[in-house]
């Protein structure tokens, strides 16, 4: 995700420093190549080496060490960045950042730098509430910082409240944008994702559903985070982490996901709908168990309604609205089909037989189909990267 991008984090002497080093491995796992650079107070609770192992890279804490190469050492890492980010942030970084001071590795790199500023703060709760404190991040705001505000909880001083070092995974998650999408191209819309399976109850303890795990749906939605929209999320049975910054609707059954969809649909510039609805559900539901018998069972089904064809009726140009279709055979030629019969302004198509196209994978194969029967295929890729292709398509819509 992350490949060709240069973070550099600046970790600052607080007891939450040691939560930098996931921050590194999760960085490095995505693909982006880390640079640390560590204050003194940050030396005393995390050893260097450790950073050093996880990124790869050497760390810089000196102003003076010996340079390893024939370069100017916070010039160059100012120039290299993509992201510049301070995890955790100190009060005290905070305040020398606020009035220009450079007089370390860390604070001499961030004023040097051109690239976006993420500062995660981590103290105890009256020093973050200090006026001193806020006044100072009103100032880095002003100049175009970007902060990731401390959570509530049990401190290392042992008081509870807001001090505590956000989640690293909404960190991260920060971090991406700012990397990914610098100018955040679907800022101002509203984007409509469905994910998941839906389950239609069979009695109180059986059900019928799909092999859908709601990965594309899901990072679908995290990419149009990423790229600035605001996302509701309409969510069946998955077994995905949830998605931070979206409106994250959990339903069960196809009724469900319906009555959900059309509430929220009205006021989406974008829907996209990748989750697997059942085609049927029971016609009866027990409310008691029912019993194993000594024969087989006879079960009579209904026809769901079809959620995506009632939103193309409704919103064909007025809304871009995208569909998915997972097929066995004649991939191309089912999914147009489906298009226009739909009213689609185009389908994400995929075979189940093709390797790295099938259900809960990290990979997709797919292809955008539109009425007519033209279509572009794509090479197996992650669905993160399906996700922005699928994105980037609607956008020109």
């Amino acid at each position: 995700m992350l490949k060709d991008k240069t973070i550099v984090l600046g970790v600052t002497g607080g007891i939450a420093a040691y939560k930098a080093l996931d921050l590194t491995s999760r960085l490095k796992k995505a693909g982006a190549n880390v640079k640390i650079i560590m204050t003194r107070a940050a030396v005393e609770f995390v050893s260097p080496l450790s950073f050093r192992s996880l990124s790869q890279n050497p760390v810089a804490s000196d102003m003076f060490e010996e340079p390893k190469a024939w370069e100017i050492q916070h010039i160059s890492l100012a120039k290299a960045a993509d992201v510049f980010a301070v995890v955790p942030a100190t009060a005290n970084f905070i305040a020398k950042a606020a009035c220009g001071i450079a007089d370390d590795m860390l604070t001499t790199t961030a004023l040097a730098t051109k690239a976006p500023l993420l500062i995660a703060p981590a103290m105890n709760t009256a020093m973050f509430e200090n006026p001193a404190t806020q006044d100072n991040i009103e100032k880095l705001r002003s100049r175009g910082a970007e902060f990731v505000m401390p959570s509530e909880g049990r401190l290392a001083c042992g008081d509870t409240g807001k001090g505590k070092l956000a989640d690293i995974d909404l960190i991260f998650w920060e971090i991406a944008r700012l990397a990914l999408c610098p100018q955040a191209d679907l800022t101002g819309k509203k984007v409509l994702v469905t994910a998941g399976a839906t389950q239609e109850a069979l009695d109180p303890v059986r059900f019928l559903t799909n092999h859908s795990s709601g990965k594309m749906g899901f990072e679908t939605a995290r990419a149009a985070i990423l790229r600035g929209a605001e996302v509701t999320l309409i969510a069946g049975a998955h077994t995905c982490p949830e998605v931070p910054g979206a409106n994250t609707i959990n339903v069960s059954s196809a009724l469900d996901m319906r009555e959900a969809v059309i509430s929220a649909a009205d006021s989406a510039d974008i829907i996209i709908m990748a989750a697997a609805v059942s085609d049927y559900r029971p016609a009866k539901v027990s409310e008691s168990k029912i019993k194993k018998g000594s024969g087989g069972m006879n079960l009579e089904l209904v026809r769901n309604p079809d959620i995506l064809k009632e939103l193309g009726e409704k919103y064909s140009g007025s809304k871009t609205i995208i569909g998915f279709a997972m097929e066995t055979d004649d991939l191309i030629e089912n999914a147009s089909k489906k298009c226009a019969e739909k009213h689609l302004d185009f389908i994400v198509a995929n075979s189940l037989t093709t390797e790295g196209a099938g259900f809960g994978g990290d990979t997709n194969v797919i292809s955008i189909v539109r009425s007519g029967g033209t279509a572009r295929d794509y090479p197996m890729m992650s669905k993160f990267e399906a996700a922005n292709i699928i994105l980037t398509e609607a956008a020109k819509i």
